[in-house]
């Protein structure tokens, strides 16, 4: 059973992520140590509160801030 009639939130997630099922946050991640503007565009989505539409993005987006936050400490 997919959804339930009483809980409309119960198939909220049940679709992939996009990206390949790794979602928006990884993929950047990812896609980051290659161009690193996309750390900088993942990291504005999360402090834009992006994640709040799907919290599976919120871990991606955070390792990309992160990744941003180290990545201003080395040249700084």
């Amino acid at each position: 059973m997919l959804r339930d009639v009483e809980d409309h939130r119960l198939g909220l997630f049940d679709k992939p992520l996009p990206c390949f099922g790794c979602g928006i946050g990884w993929f950047s991640f990812l896609l980051g140590f290659v161009c690193p503007l996309t750390w900088f565009y993942a990291t504005i989505l999360y402090f834009g509160n992006c994640y709040r539409k799907d919290p599976r993005e919120r871990a991606g987006l955070a390792a990309s801030a992160i990744a941003v936050l180290s990545l201003s400490l080395c040249y700084a």
